[in-house]
């Protein structure tokens, strides 16, 4: 199968998504809108990358061409060893900033949604829902409906959703932007917690500066538009993180020099 070779691929050369001088220009009535300038990056397979930089800088459009979602003028996306053209849910699972849950629905019918377009049988979607509903810390929620549930554990459900179908990268665009600081404190632990479950590939896009140290392998820093690289950070603390870690002095001279790149950069 062509995907099994796509990720032995990506095996040997340790990268599931190389981006390689991409650049993107939307067309507008008064001519082209630049969004991206020469964008290139390479994500080792099983890292969490987080991508931060100003509004507008084209943070998500890069997300949604990783995805297949969108097309880039200029450049190439691969992905485990091919390139993105369409949707492909088998290598990429995408948690948007909404957890958008059908609310008619029930939990596990929310998350087995994507394979019940497949025309997978309710007995296995079950099979492979359950897990993931454990896996997301919502065991014994799986008949409720979105009305039932807080924000947070919404977002537990959309993350399920993005699983189900086990794609060995998952792109995450700003998934805890709208719950309160306690709660996207905790959700970040979950999140690292399923991460080094499931040894997924994740790139997560984020405005917190903070959430960025605590979650990455690595921070790229985008300018603003159009959006290029202007740093890239390794994050040299040790996992599994600690909300302690938030006060060393490593911690604030990383998130200080994201802050003093983005700033610099306007």
């Amino acid at each position: 199968m062509q995907y099994v070779a796509d990720l032995n691929a990506a095996k040997t050369t340790g990268a599931a998504i190389e981006i390689d001088r991409v650049s993107h220009v939307y067309a507008g009535p008064e001519g082209g809108v630049p969004a991206l300038s020469n964008v290139s990056m390479k994500v080792g397979a099983g890292r969490f990358i987080v991508i931060v930089g100003p509004s507008g800088c084209g943070k998500t459009s890069l997300l949604m061409m990783m995805a297949g979602l969108r097309d880039h003028t200029e450049g190439r996306i691969d992905v485990h060893g091919a390139p993105m053209p369409k949707p492909d849910p088998e290598r990429v699972g995408v948690i948007f900033q909404e957890a958008s849950l059908f609310p008619w629905l029930t939990t596990f019918d929310n998350i087995e949604f994507p394979l019940s377009l497949r025309g997978m049988s309710k007995d296995e979607r079950r099979r492979k829902s359950q897990p993931m509903l454990q896996l997301v810390g919502l065991t014994g929620f799986g008949e409720r409906y979105p009305h039932e549930l807080s924000g947070g554990m919404k977002q537990r459900v959309s993350i399920a959703r993005g699983l189900v179908q086990d794609p060995p990268v998952l792109l995450m665009d700003e998934p805890f932007a709208a719950l309160d600081e306690q709660t996207r404190m905790t959700m970040g632990h979950e999140l690292l917690r399923i991460w080094e479950t499931t040894n997924k590939t994740v790139v997560f896009i984020t405005h917190s500066l903070t959430e960025a140290v605590y979650l990455a392998d690595e921070v790229y820093v985008m300018s603003p538009r159009p959006g290029r690289m202007i740093d890239h950070i390794m994050v040299d603390l040790p996992r599994p993180r600690t909300y302690e870690m938030m006060a060393t002095d490593t911690f604030g001279r990383m998130r200080d020099r994201i802050w003093q790149q983005i700033r610099k950069s306007h």
